[in-house]
């Protein structure tokens, strides 16, 4: 019993704590986690060797930077430029607007994406709005290899780029349902802004897809493993501070606004949390319950990231319980990305995922009228998971 109670109030620490801080949530539930079930030699064990273990390090250093270059967009003027220069109907302005801004990780991004809907015209429902940005703001960030799919396929211990070749068939479905909806409807140009100026389009689109492209090169060569994230972030970044015309001065407020070592610290209590998660008895409690593994990976899944609102957390709970569960040689990549997807259709829809309340306060409706608007394409989105898991799993 003691074991359950230690597990749920572990959850619970994480849920409560991760509203203000994802990073200190994790570290305060793995530590608690441990420190009521292993001996304390053993809990700061895992803990050393965590913090000192190279690969860790170097995917947190690189998960750090990532916001610095979203940031460093955004000051530089270079994000707009882009968004400025899509001239095209208002229906495919207002998907990629905000999908675009949803490649850059930004503190509070939805207040970004919002306000470039209005540019579209005032004559449609603010559920729709709320809809549109939420939907299409996190649609491409599902197969963007440097989003929240990476940490969440190196815990699964699956390549980056293999997990977005098989999530891509349900992103084109998953867009087609966000085009039915919520831009169908949606007739008309967007208003002309100036004369197209392709430089200003082509620069910032370049630099989003650079790091990639270098990423994908370097790991041609093996010895570079997780250091070759570090060099293709680290060059995008630098191609954003050139192309931008920043300045030496501007680091450090960009340091201060973005808050890299927030995503440092993400990656780092993820595993921690990982690694004392499976090293507790709690494991041997969870293989002896009864459920199957299209339950957990769709059913609890899908509920685990609707109640956190958050991707990265209820994949770090869910995965160590599907291995414990059924055994690594079950983990296939399809019950992986089953699993991310379904965690992925919840979290867009949480009234706890910052993205929503944000944007259901800016555009000034409720909760309850989003969640109508998204409910069918969600529904949907969760019909066809539960089919394929019964044809792959």
């Amino acid at each position: 019993m003691q074991i359950w109670l230690s597990f749920i109030v572990a959850l619970v620490l994480i849920m409560l704590i991760a509203r203000k801080s994802l990073w200190l949530a994790l570290f305060v539930g793995a530590f608690f986690l441990g420190s009521v079930n292993l001996p304390y030699r053993d809990l700061f064990s895992i803990a050393h060797f965590t913090i000192i273990d190279y690969k860790i390090v170097l995917l947190a250093s690189a998960v750090g930077i990532i916001p610095l270059i979203g940031g460093g967009l955004q000051t530089s003027g270079l994000m707009d430029d882009l968004i400025n220069n899509l001239q095209v109907k208002r229906k495919v302005y207002l998907g990629l607007s905000p999908a675009l801004m949803g490649l850059l990780p930004i503190p509070g991004g939805a207040l970004l994406s919002a306000p470039m809907l209005y540019r579209s015209g005032t004559d449609i429902r603010p559920e729709t709005y709320t809809a549109i940005n939420i939907w299409f703001r996190h649609i491409l960030i599902l197969i963007y290899p440097l989003g929240a799919l990476l940490p969440c396929s190196k815990m699964g211990n699956f390549n980056v780029y293999t997990a977005m070749l098989y999530i891509f068939p349900i992103f084109i479905l998953l867009f087609i349902l966000g085009y039915f909806f919520f831009l169908r409807p949606i007739k008309g140009d967007m208003p002309k802004t100036g004369k197209l100026n392709i430089k200003k389009l082509l620069v910032p689109l370049f630099i989003i897809i650079s790091a990639p492209i270098i990423h994908t090169f370097l790991n041609l060569t093996p010895l570079l493993d997780e250091a070759a994230l570090v060099i293709a972030v680290s060059i995008t970044f630098l191609f954003t501070f050139l192309f931008g015309k920043m300045k030496v001065q501007d680091v450090l407020p960009l340091f201060r606004k973005m808050k890299p070592w927030r995503y440092f610290l993400i990656i780092i209590g993820i595993f921690l949390f990982l690694r004392i998660f499976q090293a507790t008895a709690i494991t041997d409690k969870i293989s002896q319950l009864t459920f199957s593994q299209n339950f957990l990976i769709i059913g609890i899944a899908g509920i685990l990231s609707f109640v956190t609102g958050r991707v990265q957390l209820a994949i770090s709970i869910l995965i160590p319980i599907f291995l414990t569960k059924f055994g690594v040689e079950q983990f296939t990549i399809q019950a992986f990305v089953i699993m991310y997807i379904s965690v992925y259709l919840g979290y867009m829809i949480s009234p706890v995922h910052p993205c929503v309340s944000v944007s259901i306060e800016y555009f000034k409706t409720s909760y309850w009228q989003f969640a109508k608007k998204a409910f069918y394409p969600t529904i949907i989105g969760f019909t066809v998971l539960i089919i394929l898991s019964l044809m792959v799993i």
